[in-house]
């Protein structure tokens, strides 16, 4: 017989531990500005040498966290310091963390509404948020995901199944040749064999040309296939690039083809009302992935799914069963009925308190200022001598290579790389490269919050420095 074992701590005690956490946590956000941009991640060995036995008996916080925020943490790319222009930064607000916490702490559950009816009411007010800020019918329904992968995956399934039903080997997709590989990935899984998926060239801008679309949608048809969707981007991650959102939609809509839209990185710019024309034609598309952990700074795993007829989501994932509570009234938002999972975390609460705490007004500033800073950054780069710049942001990536009088192109890739290590090893920025038609490009992302002036002119120091 085991006698009664108790998992809970005391009150005090639950107090002390997180005055415990929450003063590491402060501490470390407030030296994101003195901290390297990057840590040591050359950590295979180390990695390999970690111990990862079953501890039998509990160890002290105090020994869990300096060895977390001492040994671990540090070791890692600094993806919420202001210095971070690679990739696509997660700048992670702050309250965010104190709503996972309460998130967490209280522990209820919002996979179908009636077990938390106003928690789960709550994740729809942010749902609408997100809708009206992307200028999206009242029809619209959505779900709150882990991130883009997920949500363009719900995104295919929906549209297959709306334009498909069961005949799916015949069905074909059209991306772009710069289209995130998340994309391909998706239609994997949602049964679209790779030899279904077409690759359409972009232009000297890195923009879907609908010519080319238009040509591939025509020869497959002749071919006996059935297109049903074409997968644009609303700033794609190697350039920024935005695709020809309302020629995509006008020709989806004559030809019968869903349109679905990848804003992860992009579509938050929609918020700012000068900013609106960058994106236009976003309000128009059938269904729209956005990354909360990227356009509104919140952290890793936030991620939503729009779609305008919301009923069609609702077709696709809803399912019930006897011992689920009975479903709320059609008004009522019901994730279970829209999205795949039905275990989940109370994602919402992420973004409804941030935005509660902040106000929408101060975000849309914060976003405003990214697209400055990008503008700003252009012009310095495109006046440096020895390089070359990708054409201007259409957002907030910057994407440029070295430009060698008389040299090769190979010749140039390896400078750009040479470029791109160089500014690293400084470690006061930390900058990406990608490959973009065959040639390898140097790139900046402007997008954590934390990023403002100072730390650009620190890039572009650096940058200069670096030249060859």
């Amino acid at each position: 017989m085991f006698g009664v074992v108790e998992l809970d701590f005391d009150r005090d005690v639950m107090e002390r531990m997180g005055r415990e956490v929450s003063a590491r946590i402060a501490a470390h956000l407030a030296s994101l500005s003195e901290m390297p941009a990057c840590g040591d991640v050359e950590a295979a060995a180390d990695c390999r040498a970690m111990d990862g036995r079953i501890p039998e008996r509990g160890r002290p916080l105090e020994e869990i966290l300096d060895r977390l925020f001492e040994d671990w943490i540090p070791r890692s790319f600094l993806t919420p310091g202001p210095g971070y222009l690679a990739y696509v930064p997660g700048g992670g607000l702050y309250p965010a963390a104190l709503a996972d916490f309460i998130s967490s702490a209280v522990n209820r559950y919002t996979g179908v509404w009636r077990p938390a009816p106003m928690l789960v009411q709550l994740e729809a007010h942010v749902l609408d948020w997100l809708r009206d800020w992307m200028g999206f019918p009242e029809g619209t329904r959505g779900l709150l995901t882990s991130g883009g992968s997920l949500s363009n995956l719900s995104a295919l399934v929906t549209a297959r199944e709306e334009k498909l039903g069961p005949d799916i080997r015949k069905g074909t997709i059209y991306v772009s040749d710069q289209t995130h590989h998340c994309v391909a990935k998706a239609a994997k899984l949602a049964g679209v064999a790779g030899d279904r998926v077409r690759r359409i060239p972009s232009d000297e801008d890195f923009r879907m040309r609908v010519d080319e679309l238009a040509r591939a949608v025509v020869s497959d048809r002749e071919a006996g296939l059935r297109p049903f969707l074409v997968v644009s981007s609303a700033g794609t991650t190697n350039t920024g690039a935005v695709d020809p959102l309302p020629e995509i939609q006008e020709f989806a809509g004559r030809e019968g083809l869903w349109h679905h839209c990848d804003g992860a990185y992009g579509a938050f710019f929609h918020m700012v009302p000068g900013l609106k024309n960058l994106l236009e034609g976003l309000s128009e598309v059938d269904s729209l992935t956005l990354d909360p952990h990227k356009g509104l700074f919140l952290p890793y795993g936030t991620g939503a799914l729009l779609v305008r007829d919301g009923e069609a989501l609702r077709r696709t994932h809803a399912a019930t069963a006897d011992y689920l509570p009975d479903l709320p009234e059609e008004d009522l938002y019901d994730p279970s009925l829209f999205g795949p999972e039905l275990s989940r975390p109370f994602r919402g609460l992420r973004i409804w308190l941030c935005v509660q705490l902040y106000g929408a007004e101060r975000i849309r500033r914060t976003i405003a200022e990214k697209r400055e800073l990008a503008l700003y950054a252009a012009e310095r780069i495109a006046a440096m001598d020895g390089l070359e710049l990708q054409g201007p942001p259409q957002l907030s990536i910057l994407a440029f290579r070295v430009s060698l009088p008389g040299g090769s192109p190979e010749e140039e890739d390896a400078a750009t790389k040479e470029l791109v290590r160089r500014v690293n090893e400084k470690n006061r920025v930390h900058i990406s490269g990608c490959v973009a038609r065959g040639r390898f490009l140097a790139r900046l992302c402007i997008l954590c919050h934390r990023t403002h002036r100072r730390n650009v002119d620190e890039a572009l120091a650096d940058l200069e420095a670096s030249l060859p």
